[in-house]
């Protein structure tokens, strides 16, 4: 499988890596007050025969193409993204585990913050689409995600409707966060599994993915103004639908 490598910024999301795939870091960088807190990491590099460096703030910065580091880059080995498994829709709605399903979130922070949210709550993967209006879960998106990359799986789907087809025959209520037009009430349908699909931040759901949705809801508000940032809604919808429950 091709593989490619991204930086991971920051001291809680390189922990993650290395608590998670501590094999996919290639090279490690560092300034020197964060130095004195990453001994273990540098142990396992160095029994690896790997790279690690302290260096000075301007070349960090460099090496993380950001001034956002952290005081610390890992320069690391991952997958590009892969469809589902065959089987394993079933075998996900057989365990009840949530799913969230982004259809064309496309700012790579917004991507890193539900995947925080995500990790946080415990909800073990993300699917998106293959689309280039969809972001991808690369240095930005890691950075701010502060480590919830390393607890997730994220996967890729030709075509959301057609898999959201597939979930509701598995048994997954597919419930669609609709900036208007959704039941206000945040319900939870019998027992089955929650997928919980949020729309672009522009643009929101695509029509194809609103009909393939079991049922649309809307967080009600004042009205002062059209939404919430997606990353918002994600949290409050995974604490009503998953977690409350």
């Amino acid at each position: 499988m091709k593989r490619k490598e991204i930086t991971i910024c920051g001291l809680a999301a390189v922990r993650a890596q290395f608590e998670s795939r501590p094999q996919a870091i290639i090279r490690l960088f560092f300034d020197q007050p964060t130095g004195r807190k990453v001994g273990a990491i540098c142990k396992a590099l160095a029994q690896a025969k790997k790279v690690y460096r302290c260096v000075d703030p301007a070349e960090l910065e460099k090496i993380a193409g950001s001034i956002h580091h952290g005081g610390i880059v890992a320069v690391t080995e991952v997958d590009e993204l892969r469809s589902p498994p065959v089987g394993a829709v079933r075998e996900w709605a057989r365990r009840r585990e949530t799913l969230l399903i982004l259809d064309r979130v496309g700012n790579a922070h917004n991507l890193g913050a539900i995947a925080r949210t995500a990790a946080y709550f415990g909800v073990p993967r993300i699917i998106i689409p293959d689309d280039p209006a969809a972001a991808q879960p690369g240095d930005a998106a890691h950075r701010v995600a502060e480590g919830g990359m390393a607890h997730l799986e994220i996967f890729q789907v030709r075509s959301l409707p057609a898999f959201l087809r597939e979930l509701t025959q598995a048994g997954y209520d597919v419930v669609g966060a609709a900036t208007r037009g959704g039941r206000p009430e945040i319900k939870v349908a019998g027992g089955k599994p929650i997928a919980l699909l949020l729309g672009n931040e522009e643009h929101g759901l695509s029509p194809a993915v609103l009909g393939a949705c079991s049922r649309l809801v809307t967080l009600p508000g004042t009205g002062k103004v059209e939404s919430l940032n997606v990353s918002v809604a994600a949290a409050i919808l995974l604490w009503e639908l998953v977690v409350r429950r």
